[in-house]
């Protein structure tokens, strides 16, 4: 049978076009993915296990000769218990400090770092403050990748937020969540707390690792979940790394954060007082009272004024001010914006020491 020109034409047509369709089709765009954020950042983070004590547990049989002669018990039994424990820390500068959670490594007697190349170096603890739950190591080793440091206090309640640690001694793993609440306190007894709150899995072992933002900066150091089995129930909480930053300062100067104080009684700003001073919204911290022979007392501060600002960066509430007063160094100048009436006045005061 002879085929057509014209039908061979169509044949040729219909076997070449899906080829060639196939052939300048788009490549499919690529899959959203956190690892180029998550990749450089990991290099960063450190294992940390440590070796501490705690008083063994005696049965008052073990003080009866005849028993201890029995049962084979030493004469004098063992008066501490050896404890090995896990958790995570930070690298924040190629000099080779670490930051960590004071709970990680108190009463520890031996730390050791496990890099993420696998290097496992001994850390030196620079030092600690348990009413931050911040502590601050240093490491004697080369080639260190440090974390960028960001701006805590720049953070939304929303924003996009990775944790990354070492649940519950498994090795360096990452998850995601947001940042669900802001400037939470109330989960220890010291008083200087203003926590981020986060749904991204944190887990025992998860402790003192880095909470960063999808820039790659450091904005917490995770310490704490709230869960009654003791794992992730999607609430966990981050030291600020602006409290973190302050605290770092102070354990690199002194050894210890030396507390500063103003001597003034605060309390939170309501609606009322709000509308008052010609404020938007109830932020700030009101002056209740104010101490004879104090710092603000010789400020001129007094009992009424709402303090809006903490050397120019806004004050949320009366625990955001706390924070701020007690970590600042004292003998330095800080300046107080408030509001007194309708006016706003800045006002100079020097931070005193607590003791």
């Amino acid at each position: 049978m002879l085929v057509t020109t014209r039908a061979l034409f169509l044949a040729l047509v219909a076997f070449v076009a899906p080829a060639a369709a196939e052939a300048q089709a788009p490549p499919p765009a690529a899959l959203p993915t956190l690892a180029p954020i998550v990749e450089p950042v990991t290099q960063a983070v450190v294992n940390i296990s440590v070796a501490s004590e705690t008083p063994a547990v005696t049965n008052p049989l073990f003080r009866d000769p005849r028993f201890r002669q029995y049962f084979d018990v030493p004469a004098t039994p063992q008066a501490t218990t050896p404890i090995i424990s896990a958790g995570s820390g930070v690298i924040v500068d190629a000099g080779g400090y670490v930051l960590t959670n004071h709970h990680v490594v108190e009463h520890a007697k031996e730390i050791v770092i496990t890099l993420k190349d696998g290097r496992r170096v001994g850390a030196r603890l620079v030092g600690s403050d348990a009413a931050t739950d911040v502590a601050l190591l240093r490491i004697n080793a080369t080639n260190l990748t440090a974390i960028e440091m960001g701006d805590s206090d720049r953070l939304k309640v929303g924003d996009y937020v990775i944790a990354i640690g070492n649940p519950f001694g498994l090795g360096q793993t990452v998850t995601s969540g947001i940042v669900s609440a802001l400037g939470r306190s109330g989960l220890g007894s010291e008083g200087f707390e203003d926590y981020i709150q986060t749904d991204a899995s944190i887990n025992p072992g998860n402790s003192g690792g880095p909470l960063i933002a999808l820039d790659g900066k450091l904005v917490g150091i995770n310490t704490a979940i709230l869960s009654p089995g003791g794992g992730n129930i999607g609430i966990g909480f981050a030291v600020p790394v602006n409290i973190a930053k302050a605290v770092m300062a102070q354990l690199i100067s002194h050894g210890e954060v030396r507390r500063g104080r103003l001597g003034v009684v605060i309390g939170d700003v309501s609606p009322d007082l709000a509308a008052k001073v010609g404020l938007g919204a109830p932020k700030g911290a009101v002056i209740v009272g104010v101490e004879r022979s104090s710092a603000a007392k010789k400020a001129g501060l007094e009992a009424g004024d709402v303090v809006v600002a903490f050397n120019g960066r806004p004050v949320q509430g009366s625990s955001d001010l706390r924070n701020r007063i007690g970590l600042a160094e004292v003998g330095v100048e800080v300046t107080l914006t408030i509001r007194r009436g309708q006016e706003e006045r800045r006002v100079p005061v020097v931070i005193k020491d607590t003791q």
